[in-house]
């Protein structure tokens, strides 16, 4: 295990957190020297076709060691961190043989818990890896690079039978821009598996329907002593605003197939505020529904207005549920479930609250369901890893090449 764990040290040290709203991709500069890196040590491994392309997605290819024909399949993990919180000088604490009880994150007051976080009443014994309660560990998602690149390397020098396996890492999949510029037919992958997911066994087929919303308010400033009847105060506006959105649809109030509205972001002044909602369902309809909502009821508030005030509500859909396209081919579904089962996993089938790569991929003709990495508390000073879990990823990874070259 220590070479998988040297692997996933190194990745977090490279601060590749990306950014919204930048034009760029990627949209950081870490990002791109971590391609660099994935891709000096594939051409290490002997990989083949071994690219970075401009807008930084490194892929390459393990060729098979069969002599029958096979599938080409392909894992994907992405480089990036989330926006959300800092990735800049990741500390990691290594906790070996896990007693149970409360874990200090570094020198000051930040505990991980059990109290608060249940999961790990299941983790006894397992080495664990946590942040030092500054910064983000980055297990989303570079545990699954680190997953897929020591599969890779065992498989390559090892003797186990696989058929062409494909690999590719992509920049800004928290920022929905992982598989724009992805070259699908360049990947050369029947099928594939993004390494995305939590904990032990979790897999997943299908996904939101996502969508953000940008709120734009223009209000009237006047002194507040002559205000009567003027002033026109936008940060009231965006107040009203959030109050008309249904107060137990979002994401502290629901779980499992229930959609939300979550506001992420307001700033403004009297003058003018902004609210920055994303959106999310995995019924098409109600996903649908949710978005009219959000232009109902800027419509609403926004009659009246003085002529130079508004209300502009702006739409942009990110992903859509992958189900309908992966369920099309049952049998990448079946042959990943196996491979868990073969590496004694009990498959836990869940829908996933969120997205990764393989949604967007999905629909652009490359099926791509989601596979779990061992990482929990994504996206915050919390986010740890089992290097456990993390080793039974890489272990049902090269169970799933394996099975895919057996021989028809």
């Amino acid at each position: 295990m220590d070479r998988l764990l040297d692997r996933f040290l190194n990745y977090v040290s490279y601060d590749t957190q990306s950014k919204s709203h930048a034009r760029q991709v990627p949209s950081t500069d870490g990002q791109s020297r971590l391609a660099e890196v994935l891709q000096n040590e594939l051409r290490e491994l002997g990989f083949q076709d071994v690219t970075l392309s401009e807008y930084g997605c490194v892929m390459a290819s393990l060729p098979s060691n069969v002599d029958w024909p096979t599938p080409a399949i392909g894992f994907i993990a992405h480089m990036d961190t989330s926006p959300d919180f800092t990735a800049k000088n990741v500390n990691p604490q290594i906790v070996e043989n896990y007693r149970g009880g409360d874990i200090a994150l570094g020198s000051g007051e930040e505990i991980l818990s059990p109290v608060m976080f249940p999961v790990l009443h299941q983790l006894t014994g397992h080495t664990l890896i946590t942040t030092d309660g500054k910064t983000l560990l980055g297990a989303d998602d570079k545990a699954g690079v680190a997953e897929i690149m020591t599969a890779m390397a065992r498989l390559a020098q090892g003797s186990k039978p696989h058929g062409k396996i494909c690999v590719a890492f992509t920049p800004d999949e928290e920022i929905g821009k992982g598989t724009v510029h992805f070259d699908v037919a360049g990947f050369g992958a029947d099928w594939a598996y993004t390494m995305d997911g939590g904990g032990v066994g979790e897999f997943e087929f299908e996904n939101f329907n996502a969508a953000s919303a940008t709120v734009k308010i223009t209000g009237n400033n006047v002194h507040p002593g002559t205000a009567k009847g003027v002033m026109v105060n936008a940060l009231e506006l965006a107040m009203r605003f959030h109050a008309e959105i249904p107060p137990h649809e979002t994401p502290e109030h629901t779980s499992g197939y229930e959609g939300f509205y979550h506001l992420h972001q307001i700033k403004g002044s009297v003058e003018r505020a902004e609210l920055h909602y994303i959106v999310r369902d995995f019924d098409a309809d109600n996903f649908a529904a949710r978005k009219k909502t959000l232009q109902d009821i800027g419509k609403r508030l926004g009659r009246g207005l003085a002529a130079n005030c508004a209300i502009e509500v702006t739409l942009e859909d990110s992903y859509y549920n992958m189900r309908e396209k992966v369920e099309a081919h049952p049998y990448i579904i079946e042959l990943a479930l196996q491979a868990m089962r073969d590496c004694d996993i009990e498959p836990e089938v869940k829908p996933i609250r969120g997205g990764t790569d393989g949604a967007s991929l999905s629909f652009k003709g490359l099926p791509c369901p989601n596979i779990f990495t061992g990482g929990y508390n994504y996206h915050g000073k919390h986010e740890f890893a089992s290097l456990d879990n993390m080793e039974k990823a890489v272990a049902v990874i090269m169970r799933i090449a394996e099975l895919a070259a057996v021989r028809k």
